[in-house]
């Protein structure tokens, strides 16, 4: 299915046109017509992005294999939309291996978990756990780590879910974010029920596209039209060398739209252990601004061009991969 195309390219550089900007009616969702002018800052602090759709928007994040960098994506993205200003409920709906509450910093206080919600043990808005910093970033775990889930768990209880956040009393969040077990079991395809739309992250590696690829039909059966894609850990020196693919492989070879790349960065690792996300980084890293870009074009509904530029490569930094 997948065909690993060599680019033998001396004096090639990968660079990426912004996103443009451009005024976003829900109601008439067309594609975007090209504005005469491009925006070259690398975040455009100075507007806030347009929320497209309608809302709750209910975003599956996943993968093909785990180890990618989903629920890393998933903490950061949704940080992220917090800081712009958007209510945002993170669902993690990875039970088998449920970790978004240590990203978060927010284990110590997951006291109920959707399970006991449906057992009646207690309602949602005690399930939902406030982050410290954020108000308007909510965490729901749908079990507790190491728990079984009930065999009677299904897309039907996702679904309710969603519907309950719709209807809350202090209304609708405007993302609801599900953060999804990896590749094609079952709680996969339970996960995915209620969504969308989806972010597929994956990284430049073949074994990692093939499996994103199967899973981009899964989706797709589903009913799932609107999957965007995250390319994480891209190592531009091995590109130059063309050790790894680039991003324009990747996009080839998936055909999918692409949300955003995410450069590798030893700080993703840090971040990880301390519980506190990458975005969240003062000064801000490589892979923080990049998570934060791919919120942007999250909430715009937009999405990013690889393109091949030949010149010569010159005192350029880090960022002219990057778009900026």
């Amino acid at each position: 299915m997948l065909s690993l195309h060599h680019h033998h390219h001396h004096h090639r550089l990968l660079l990426f046109t912004p996103p443009f900007s451009k005024p976003l009616n829900p109601k008439t969702l067309k594609p975007p017509t090209k504005p005469a002018h491009k925006i070259h800052a690398l975040l455009q602090y100075n507007r806030k992005p347009q929320l497209a759709g309608d809302t709750p928007r209910v975003v599956v994040i996943t993968s093909g294999k785990g180890g990618v960098g989903k629920t890393t994506t998933t903490a950061n993205v949704g940080l992220s939309l917090a800081r712009l200003g958007f209510s945002v409920v993170a669902i993690d709906a990875d039970v088998g291996l449920r970790n978004l509450d240590l990203l978060l910093g927010l284990e110590n206080r997951v006291n109920y978990t959707v399970m006991e919600v449906l057992n009646g043990d207690c309602r949602l808005d005690q399930a939902l756990v406030r982050d410290k910093r954020w108000s308007n970033f909510e965490l729901l775990c749908i079990s507790k780590p190491r728990s079984k889930l009930p065999i009677g768990f299904g897309g039907k209880a996702l679904v309710w879910l969603v519907d309950a956040l719709k209807a809350r009393q202090e209304g609708s969040p405007d993302f609801i974010l599900i953060d999804c077990p990896a590749g094609i079991d079952a709680g996969f395809i339970t996960a995915i029920t209620p969504a969308n739309e989806a972010v597929l992250v994956t990284t430049p590696d073949i074994t990692s596209l093939r499996d994103a690829d199967r899973v981009t039909g899964l989706l797709e059966c589903d009913g799932i039209r609107d999957i965007k894609m995250i390319v994480n850990r891209v190592r531009t020196d091995m590109i130059k060398g063309e050790d790894m693919m680039s991003v324009l492989d990747v996009q080839e070879m998936l055909g999918l739209a692409l949300l955003g790349v995410i450069p590798e960065d030893s700080e993703v690792i840090r971040s990880t252990n301390r519980g506190y996300p990458l975005v969240l980084n003062k000064p801000p890293t490589l892979a923080g601004l990049a998570f934060e870009q791919a919120a942007w074009r999250l909430v715009e509904q937009d999405s990013m061009k690889a393109v091949m530029v030949e010149e010569e490569p010159k005192k350029r930094g880090f960022f002219s991969f990057f778009g900026g």
